[in-house]
């Protein structure tokens, strides 16, 4: 009985023994771990110093690697770091190639007719900024929401007789998504010439089921990155953000919908879905096709050499007179990218608020940009210029939504208006400078459209269009209720706290 005792006795204290081993080579290993963590937080750090395009993104980074290096590390070299200046000089390399397209179209016999000749400062800061000329003679129709949108766009596609390009960042397998791809197969097996781009992170949800009847059908499907493997993981910070649908080169869409049934007002929580597009056709069409170009020879290598590159073609003429009718809407395309020479998204905006002199009204759904960004506002305000920002009142991010409110106060003591829209989610990226300028897109105002997206905006010089444009971001404002001024003194010292710290990792968001 006592060596049955005995046994025991040794056996408890084993695994008494093991256990205790094991919690203390346990505590030992993640002391190991965090002090690895700390050490590459701190060559993160210096990599962050040296390779980061701002100074306020370095210090973000700095600090939080510094801090929560667990969970910014990771983070860093996932979204951070990139291999950036590689990235960037392989993308312009392929942008050198195609960018001459762009330059014989400009010198080609008869682009002249359809070219507005217009020497104002923002027109010559648009036409170097895009590398593309603003053209008269074109037509555009606002699409408000998702219905007007959908409609639209499935209809045109559903006429087209030559080709379609389509280019979402978002696109779900659901109800919208499934009509989306079946009318892309429609028409593929019609002979149309079907190609598909879009966003591996945006699209991160779509598999081969989805996928695979399109490439059955005969539609040309490209990711724009390959997600896959480790070092292609790595480019998960750049992002195509574009939304353009081109239809045998003569109509255009582009805007902020993507391809899903939030879009319709379908979202559990962000609903009604407030969002805007437009339908152009005219000879901007062919200049809204070489981002496009761009994006599938950068994707696949392949040059679409087979499309209509023809603007004349496209102008509107008199029904009377075979001649180019000059009334038509004048319009430029300007895309955008982290490859660009400049920061073109940002100076496209920073033009446009500098060339105001009544009044520039602003709405996005995210409202995180740089401070060069937040004095030109201020500088508007000063010289007299009316500035209104429209943003929601309920984000997709709340990381967004307290950066967001860390700029009410600088811009509130000028006399800028900030409407925090009521009616859902507001969505939508536009513009409207004085009476003439108005301009749709896929760019936000923040840090990542300004330097990490491709994004692309169409500029249009419109009277008629403008007002179009007034009234609807006047009904906007008429849901949404005015920010009061020192709205966070009123607020707890944490979330005062969490506001300021938000506003810190803006240059990261």
């Amino acid at each position: 009985m006592m060596q049955l005792s005995d046994r025991y006795e040794k056996l408890k204290n084993g695994l008494k023994g093991m256990l205790e081993f094991r919690k203390r080579h346990r505590v030992k290993l993640k002391r190991y771990l965090l002090i690895t963590m700390h050490i590459l937080g701190v060559v993160s750090s210096f990599d962050a110093v040296m390779n980061t395009r701002t100074s306020q993104g370095a210090i973000a980074w700095v600090v939080s690697l510094n801090t929560l290096p667990v969970v910014a590390v990771p983070a860093y070299w996932v979204f951070g770091s990139n291999d950036f200046d590689n990235y960037i000089e392989e993308r312009r390399s392929h942008r050198e190639k195609l960018r001459p397209l762009a330059q014989r179209l400009m010198r080609e016999e008869g682009v002249s007719a359809v070219e507005l000749q217009d020497q104002s400062p923002l027109a010559n800061s648009l036409r170097s900024l895009s590398l593309l000329p603003i053209t008269h003679s074109n037509k555009v129709e606002l699409l408000v929401d998702g219905r007007n949108t959908y409609d639209s766009i499935f209809e045109s596609i559903l006429e087209a007789e030559s080709y379609a390009l389509v280019q979402f960042y978002i696109i779900r397998d659901d109800d919208t998504g499934q009509r989306f791809r079946d009318l892309l197969i429609e028409k593929a097996r019609q002979g149309v010439a079907v190609y598909l781009l879009y966003d591996d992170y945006g699209c991160i949800d779509i598999g081969e089921d989805y996928l695979a009847p399109l490439r059955s059908a005969g539609v040309r499907v490209s990711s724009f990155l390959d997600l896959v493997g480790p070092a292609n993981g790595l480019q998960l910070n750049f992002r195509n953000h574009r939304k353009i649908v081109i239809v045998d080169g003569a109509v255009g869409f582009v805007g902020g919908l993507n391809v899903g049934d939030e879009y319709l007002g379908l979202h559990p929580e962000l609903t009604p879905w407030r969002d805007s597009h437009v339908k152009v056709s005219g000879p901007v069409v062919t200049y809204l096709q070489i981002p496009f170009v761009e994006d599938w020879h950068w994707a696949t290598g392949e040059w679409l050499e087979t499309l209509d590159w023809n603007p004349v073609d496209k102008a509107i003429v008199n029904e009377t007179s075979p001649k180019i009718d000059p009334q038509g809407v004048s319009a430029i395309c300007v895309p955008s990218g982290p490859s660009d020479d400049v920061q073109t998204c940002n100076l496209f905006y920073q033009a446009a608020i500098n060339a105001a002199e009544k009044r520039i009204w602003l709405s996005t759904p995210y409202f995180v940009p740089d401070e060069s960004f937040i004095h030109a506002l201020q500088l508007a305000a000063l010289r007299g210029v009316e500035v209104k920002l429209i943003i929601p009142e309920n984000s997709d991010s709340t990381l967004v939504n307290l950066s967001m409110q860390s700029y009410f106060a600088e811009l509130h003591q000028l006399g800028i208006e900030i409407y925090r829209y009521q009616e859902g989610f507001l969505h939508q990226k536009v513009m409207l400078v004085d009476d003439h300028f108005c301009a749709y897109g896929s760019a936000n105002l923040d840090n990542r459209s300004f330097r990490l997206n491709f994004e692309v905006m169409v500029g249009f010089f419109s009277k008629d269009f403008a007002r179009k444009t007034e009234a609807m971001l006047t009904e906007d404002m008429a849901n949404s209720q005015l920010a009061p001024e020192g709205q966070l003194l009123d607020r707890n010292l944490f979330y005062r706290f969490s506001v300021r710290v938000s506003r810190l990792l803006a240059p990261i968001q």
